[in-house]
């Protein structure tokens, strides 16, 4: 009797093993087709047929046989998924290999590395120091804003672009780079030590009786800054505020609410993500809307993109703000960054994101209600009209 059980027994077990055999054969070289009719019962969307990539194979077979010269297989491969997402035709949809990625991460958060603090600009053609960063080398070795930059570790850089010029600035944390800079008719040299950048997302500056809140990009620390600069401005009574969105190319969309939240009722929709007509997403204000009864003037200019024109939509929407500036940019979309082949990054549009009243601004931008040019002779001569007219109106 137990011989026959064990001899029933095994053979159910060698049966059950053929099964999943099987249905482990059909799932592997039959995935696609699985996860194609799977797909709508789990809310999936895309085509699930797998690509037909033979003519790439028969493109590369041919580049081997006929190349004069090494190929890295890497770089192929690299240069096959970059060509494959621009294909899409989306200009916010793409491919950035390990190092791109790790700047795109890096830039978002205001990690530049180590350097000297300083912002530099071109004014008059010449390389011109826009602002010194707080609590950094540069402002402590004496650097002004308007210095030009003449030479980096004596070599001419008036000739360079700007950012051939901060490549040559930047380095080792600890090691001293050399910047001469001609201040009105004199040159100066300093001596600077680099070190990590405290680059901020929110800084406040108070003139007189109006709070200026200059938020240079959505990082992960936006909305705590945010917040803690709305308390003070609260507990020193100050009850106009200009909000700075200029040259602010936007980052994560919680941030942007929260930001927003500061003058939104709670629960109130700060922005909606779309896909088609189909509703996939809202933000909604948390409620903690310290700044709702201050005077408020927010700027824009053509460089105010993404979860900055967010906010800028949602204050203009609900009347709480005075847009003043230049057209903003016009990014009406939302991408979702994905981690692919080995440290890669697929950043892919996932929907389209409208104001509280439905607009997408999607390369029409917001448009100011008071619009105020910014001319390169105001930017040579460090005059800011567009500030000036903000403050102007909140007397």
């Amino acid at each position: 009797m137990n011989r026959e059980k064990k001899k029933i027994e095994l053979s159910t077990t060698i049966i059950i093993a053929g099964i999943l055999a099987v249905v482990g054969y059909i799932c592997g070289t039959q995935s696609s087709k699985i996860e194609a009719l799977l797909a709508p019962t789990i809310g999936l969307k895309g085509d699930y047929n797998k690509l037909d990539l033979s003519s790439v194979e028969n493109t590369y077979r041919k580049l081997t046989e006929k190349f004069d010269g090494k190929l890295d297989k890497n770089k192929l491969i690299e240069g096959a998924s970059k060509g494959l997402v621009e294909a899409a035709g989306d200009d916010y949809t793409t491919y950035l290999n390990k190092e791109e990625s790790e700047d795109f991460s890096k830039n978002l958060n205001g990690d530049v590395g180590a350097g000297i603090g300083v912002e530099l600009g071109s004014r008059k053609n010449l390389p011109t120091v826009i602002r010194t960063l707080k609590n950094n080398s540069a402002i402590k070795a004496g650097i002004m804003a308007g210095d030009i930059v003449t030479k980096v570790n004596d070599e001419d850089v008036t000739k360079l672009k700007v950012g051939e010029i901060s490549q040559k600035i930047r380095g080792e944390e600890g090691t001293t780079v050399k910047i001469t800079v001609l201040r009105g008719d004199k040159e100066k040299e300093f001596s600077v030590v680099r070190a990590k950048i405290d680059n901020p997302s929110v800084e406040l500056n108070i003139k007189g009786d109006v709070a200026i809140l200059n938020v240079a990009r959505f990082d992960e620390n936006t909305g705590n800054l945010a917040n803690k600069y709305a308390e003070e401005i609260k507990a020193k009574n100050i009850n106009k505020v200009i909000l700075d969105l200029r040259n602010n190319g936007g980052g994560y969309v919680s941030a942007a609410r929260s930001l927003a939240s500061l003058w939104i009722d709670r629960n109130s929709v700060i922005v909606t993500e779309k896909q088609g007509d189909k509703v996939v997403g809202q933000e909604r204000a948390s409620g903690n809307n310290i700044l709702k009864d201050k005077k408020t003037v927010v700027l824009i200019n053509g460089n105010t993109a993404s979860a900055s024109e967010i906010v800028a939509g949602a204050l203009k929407d609900y009347a709480k703000a005075t847009i003043v500036g230049e057209k903003s940019f016009g990014k009406g979309s939302v991408q979702e960054p994905i981690q692919i082949n080995d440290d890669a990054l697929l950043k892919v549009t996932v929907a389209k994101w409208y104001t509280p009243k439905g607009k997408n601004i999607n390369k029409e931008g917001i448009h100011p209600e008071k619009e105020i040019k910014l001319a390169e002779d105001d930017i040579n001569n460090s005059r800011d009209p567009q500030l000036d007219y903000a403050l102007d109106t909140l007397k």
